[in-house]
């Protein structure tokens, strides 16, 4: 139990800077999607940045796996993590590696509450979203037979493709664009379903408080009712004064 304190005590103290470097790691993987003609000093910078906060989160997960209690059950719970540090060493995608940075803040979404719920689903959007997007750039520029050719095509795609609205008129034609398609509409449905239970949970909580309400309002009628029957009979045995 001892060793599980220092582990969520190191939770704590490292949520926020892992979260600016999910962001940073974030960065490094749009920059040179969304300019195809970055220098190669640019682009070497953003690749050993993006190695520099793979090594953090690797470390971060060593340092909670020293610290755990019961290494076996820990690793059971953090399989997630282990699989998306292990994905950007296969690459069979660049994206993969988008995938560490989407865990590390989805980490810190799980920290909202769930009157917060939506707020934390719609930035999960926003963010999927944006990389579903460059993932989808990625892989279609450079095929003649593409129709997203440019970071508002793919924008487009993606608002249409995760919100399942699916126009059509934007698609993917490799077999990396399917890949990403498929990820993002199993992403999109996911997400509705976390919307739509949220708002479920939050009409039921008001209905259960407006039934308390009522509830609470009916014994303090009932009560004052008896209160006043209490004081006619009360006055009625007293009898009339001279």
């Amino acid at each position: 139990m001892r060793d599980d304190a220092r582990r969520v005590r190191w939770e704590t103290r490292i949520e926020t800077p892992l979260v600016v470097l999910a962001v940073v790691f974030l960065g490094a993987y749009a920059w040179p999607i969304l300019d195809p003609d970055l220098p190669d000093g640019a682009r070497e910078l953003c690749r050993a940045t993006s190695i520099a906060v793979w090594v953090a989160f690797a470390v971060d997960l060593l340092v909670r796996l020293a610290l755990a209690a019961h290494r076996r059950t820990f690793l059971r719970g953090a399989w997630l993590d282990v699989i998306t540090l292990a994905l950007p060493m296969l690459r069979p995608l660049r994206v993969l590696r988008a995938v560490v940075a989407l865990n590390m803040l989805a980490r810190r979404g799980r920290t909202f509450a769930r009157g917060r719920a939506v707020a934390a689903v719609g930035a999960a959007v926003s963010v999927i979203g944006f990389v579903g997007a460059l993932a989808m750039l990625d892989a279609e520029r450079t095929n003649p037979a593409a129709n997203i050719r440019s970071f508002g095509d793919a924008t487009w795609w993606a608002a249409t493709t995760v919100t399942t609205v699916g126009y059509g008129d934007r698609y993917p034609t490799t077999t990396q664009g399917r890949y990403v398609a498929a990820a993002l509409m199993i992403t999109g449905i996911a997400l509705l379903g976390v919307v739509t239970a949220a708002l479920a949970s939050w009409f039921v909580e008001k209905m259960s408080e407006v039934q308390d309400a009522e509830q609470r309002t009916g014994h303090e009628v009932a009560e004052l009712a008896a209160e006043v029957r209490a004081l006619r009979e009360q006055i009625a045995r007293s009898g009339p004064h001279p």
